[in-house]
């Protein structure tokens, strides 16, 4: 029986596809579309971000000093977002009512506008006193006004996951 010696490591062919392998998915991974929050330079949260994945945006109007629902989505592109539908207290500056804004209804004390269907290709907002700016995204609640001081940007954005953790 010969023994091959000599043969190094790198030789061996079996070696080199299973590297290849590894850095195509470890490639592939860092493809997947991600939802990012982003607070005062800081990465706030991270999740897939398939076509039609669900967050909500709650704030305390700054005029009206009642809570409002924005109910988003990732828009089918997987890109970019949509505002489906919002959800209020009382009748104000900024807040929809008119018939070209969506289908208008009222359940009980809240005001609700569906179908808006705007799209967004990111969207930046700000903690304020008193907005209590709450995002609820991937089953968890995040209370951006206590952990982040008034004016403080926070941004939402779809990009690649690789993208997103350089950021």
């Amino acid at each position: 029986m010969r023994v091959v010696t000599g043969l190094h490591w790198w030789k061996r062919p079996v070696i080199w596809l299973c590297v290849i392998g590894v850095l195509l998915g470890v490639f592939d991974v860092l493809r997947q579309p991600c939802l990012f929050v982003l607070a005062g330079g800081q990465r706030v949260a991270a999740v897939q971000a398939a076509p039609g994945t669900p967050f909500v945006i709650r704030f305390i109007h700054s005029v009206q000093k009642t809570p409002v629902w924005e109910y988003l989505a990732v828009d089918e592109d997987g890109r970019h977002f949509v505002l489906h539908a919002t959800k209020y207290q009382s009748f104000g500056v900024g807040l929809p009512f008119l018939e070209g804004e969506g289908r208008f209804r009222q359940e009980g004390d809240y005001y609700i506008m569906d179908d808006m269907e705007r799209h967004f290709p990111q969207l930046t907002l700000r903690t304020g006193v008193g907005t209590q700016l709450t995002l609820f995204l991937g089953g968890r609640e995040y209370r951006l006004f206590e952990a982040y001081p008034p004016g403080t940007p926070v941004e939402l954005l779809v990009c690649p996951l690789g993208k997103g953790l350089l950021l």
